[in-house]
């Protein structure tokens, strides 16, 4: 996990990790080769012949170069060009994807014949372009587009870097490809089970809130027109899409391959670029996305909110990152949404809720506020794997240290998450009565340490 990074700045802090090329490499083996596809663009009219030169050019190459390689090299580029062939194989090859696609395979083929091998995922240039690469271990590299849009957004709020800026989206632009009826950027790798292409309503959402930021600026109609095609995925269900209807609004996912999985802080992120997006253009579709999303967002906030810290998704606690990178998101929309400024010429107003300003004040203070740890076991059996049993408000490391006067006769720790968990101690055989400390440190450094006696028996 990276160290925190401002969200305004960067906001590129995806766990996003590489799995490898094994899946990528099977798909390959079934349907149309990249030279047979591109061959088929450019007979149908697509691709213009200087387009399939350039990208047959890029793919010869990259395969040519990949037979030179060996070790990780081999294995970085070769997955990069497993994802192409994949993707080929699956007729995903359409003309308005290509200059991603085989701008991804040109930047790993010279990366990874002339560049120092990386080391676990960090970010990546090639200068003098502007756009964030990311090494994601067994993947090569990616396009980071959160990052890249938050580097853009970065750049408009310096207030003095609009020539980065304009440079930056300059280059972006082209890269979307045709998506959900209107345009996306893609990620070219497997994730999680996801397979590319596919794309994320967070970094869509940053990426919103960049082009109009900058239109409003540089009076550059072409960013205008990219944020408001950039809607698409938002009116569309996955996979295309991101939509995820709901009884009171709508969830904007994560993942365009992972519907079911509620992330809450992707899903405020993308409220707060259609928000900025609409209060800039006035779109009416772009207020009625906003307040489809800002319905079902106060309808599920407060049950990401432990009391003691912030749910990722509906299934476990934040990390500290993502804890802080939801609070920081919380507080931008609720700076927004307070105003209640209008949206449209009509005069109507999204009025404004304390729920995401009195949720961003409660995960701040959380940073603060020790865990809440108790010791609920108070008899365990001799000569067993037993489980000292704690109850525990938040994820926090918890040390367990049993001792019988003043010897310790056991320790362990291990990172568990709020509720009851156990912590494994091994008894004695003899039994008797010990004292047992437990001391819980949680993932901000905030530490809380309990005592007492367990009887071990041997009946």
């Amino acid at each position: 996990m990276r160290a925190k990074r401002s969200a305004a700045l960067v906001l590129g802090l995806l766990a996003l990790g590489g799995a490898g090329a094994p899946a990528a490499q099977a798909a390959a083996s079934h349907g149309p080769s990249v030279s047979a596809a591109l061959q088929s663009l450019q007979r149908t009219g697509a691709i213009s012949a200087s387009v399939y030169e350039q990208d047959y050019n890029t793919y010869v190459g990259a395969k040519s170069a990949l037979a030179k390689l060996t070790g990780t090299r081999h294995e970085e580029l070769g997955a990069v060009l497993a994802n192409v062939q994949a993707m080929a194989a699956a007729g995903e090859l359409i003309a308005s994807r290509l200059p991603v696609v085989f701008l991804t395979l040109e930047r790993n083929r010279q990366w990874w014949t002339t560049e120092l091998l990386i080391s676990g995922e960090q970010h990546e240039s090639f200068p003098p372009s502007k756009i964030v690469w990311e090494h994601y271990p067994g993947q090569g590299l990616e396009i980071q587009w959160l990052a890249t849009f938050g580097a853009a957004n970065g750049y408009y709020l310096s207030n003095h870097e609009n020539a980065n800026l304009r440079q930056l989206l300059d280059e972006v632009i082209p890269l979307a490809t045709d998506r959900a009826g209107g345009i996306a950027w893609e990620y070219m790798f497997d994730f999680d089970g996801g397979t590319p292409p596919w794309t994320s309503g967070l970094s869509q959402g940053t990426a919103i809130q960049a082009l109009s930021r900058a239109w409003q600026r540089l009076k550059e109609p072409a960013y205008l027109t990219a944020a408001q095609q950039a809607l698409g995925i938002f009116e569309q269900p996955p996979p295309q899409g991101v939509r995820v209807d709901t009884p009171v609004g709508a969830m904007y996912a994560e993942y365009t391959y992972a519907p079911s999985d509620k992330i809450l802080n992707g899903f405020i992120q993308s409220l707060v670029g259609l928000y900025e997006y609409t209060t800039i253009t006035k779109d009416v579709l772009g207020q009625q996305l906003f307040e489809a999303g800002d319905a079902e967002a106060r309808a599920i906030v407060p049950y990401y909110n432990t009391g003691a810290w912030s749910m990722y998704d509906q299934f476990g606690e934040s990390d500290l990152n993502y804890h802080e990178l939801l609070t920081e998101f919380l507080q931008h929309l609720c700076e927004r949404t307070r105003k209640g400024e209008p949206l449209d010429p009509t005069g109507v107003a999204i009025p404004g809720d304390d729920l995401y300003c009195t949720t961003a004040a409660s995960f701040t203070a959380d940073l603060h506020t020790p865990p809440v740890i108790a010791l609920l076991s108070t008899k365990l059996p001799a000569s067993a794997r037993a489980g000292v049993q704690m109850s525990l408000s938040k994820v926090s490391t918890v040390q367990l240290t049993v001792r019988q006067g003043t010897n310790v006769v056991w320790s362990n720790t291990a990172l568990v998450e709020r509720g009851k968990p156990k912590l494994l101690w091994v008894t004695p055989a003899k039994g008797g009565t010990f004292a047992v400390t437990l001391t819980a440190t949680d993932l901000a450094g905030n530490v809380t340490t309990t005592t007492g006696t367990v009887l071990v028996s041997r009946h």
